[in-house]
């Protein structure tokens, strides 16, 4: 299993198209896209896909974990990742990601903008097919991986739609809120199912809960204190997009994301620094760092607090250096 194949590519423009598909569905498209949203679109779009995409991907998660079925056989077919490969198959979460997140989006967004609804729905149907299609190529999923992923996902936000503007106004007025958001995550993370082996599901599963629960203690206390919210005129579809309006939007972005990575990069040191003073192991320590009293911890306390900087410190600082 653990054996790489050779290949070679004869077709790059697939190649490159859908390796950049598959990483649609990866940490680096959520940690830039996520916040994008919600530094420069707007906010209550951002909460709904944070909602439905933590819940997604938990649930996907645990279903690969209960589910056990394995990914494609190599031979014959050829894959082009590694590090998911000890996790089984079934559903695929990119699939359920991709669908999450391209649907919520444009649900969200549908009538709070002026754009053709056509061209929303053909936008959220090729990101997510693109993505889907990354997950064969790749050879990291049958088809009925992929299948069953964006099905499970597409029922999911038909169930979770209703109940949209119930939960957000709970999580942003609720007292309960904030211990609610960090009690909850932290019991599923570790209750989740048990494996004979190790597998990254656990790890990522946390990195999910934690980030969302981060951002829903951020929304509460933006909301609280009443934190000034962004407008999302200047970047309204169809508008016609002006130099400065541009240099501000990259602006909030590239100052965010440098300040979102330096707080992954410290918190992971000083959590992992202390949990290793604590259990008497080095910090590059894989094994060790893959123990439920390590990973939890370390993955949980690290990305609730990316997510908190994303939605409460990154805003205080584009309001202090004039870009709101």
């Amino acid at each position: 299993q653990g054996c790489t194949q050779k290949y070679i590519v004869k077709n790059y423009f697939y190649y490159y198209l859908f390796k950049f598909s598959a990483a649609l569905g990866e940490e680096i498209f959520y940690i830039t896209f996520l916040p994008f949203t919600y530094w420069n679109i707007d906010h209550s779009v951002s909460r709904r896909m944070i909602i439905v995409w933590s819940i997604v991907m938990y649930i996907g998660q645990v279903s690969k974990d209960i589910l056990k079925w394995p990914r494609p056989l190599s031979p014959p077919v050829v894959k082009l990742e590694m590090r998911t490969n000890a996790e089984y198959g079934m559903p695929s979460t990119h699939a359920m990601a991709a669908t999450a997140i391209s649907f919520s989006f444009f649900v969200a967004t549908t009538n709070q903008y002026k754009y053709p609804f056509e061209l929303g729905l053909v936008a959220a149907f090729v990101f997510s097919t693109l993505v889907c299609l990354s997950r064969l190529y790749t050879g990291m999923h049958t088809v009925l991986d992929v299948i069953g992923g964006a099905l499970i996902s597409a029922v999911l936000l038909m169930l979770l739609y209703p109940a949209w503007d119930t939960i957000d106004h709970l999580l942003l007025t609720s007292p309960f809120c904030p211990l609610f958001s960090i009690v909850v995550p932290l019991v599923l993370c570790y209750n989740y199912p048990k494996l004979d082996y190790y597998s990254p599901t656990r790890g990522d599963t946390t990195t999910i809960l934690g980030a969302a629960a981060g951002a829903t203690v951020g929304f509460w206390l933006n909301n609280q204190y009443a934190a000034p919210a962004y407008t999302s005129k200047s970047f309204q579809p169809g508008f016609p997009l002006v130099t400065s309006a541009m240099v501000l939007v990259l602006a909030r972005f590239f100052i965010g994301i440098l300040v979102v990575l330096l707080t992954r990069w410290v918190m992971k040191n000083v959590v992992l620094g202390a949990l290793g003073y604590r259990y008497k192991f080095p910090i590059r320590d894989l094994e060790a760092r893959r123990r439920l009293e390590v990973e939890v911890p370390y993955k949980f306390v690290t990305y609730s607090s990316v997510g908190f900087t994303a939605t409460v410190i990154v805003p205080l600082l584009h309001e202090l250096l004039g870009l709101m």
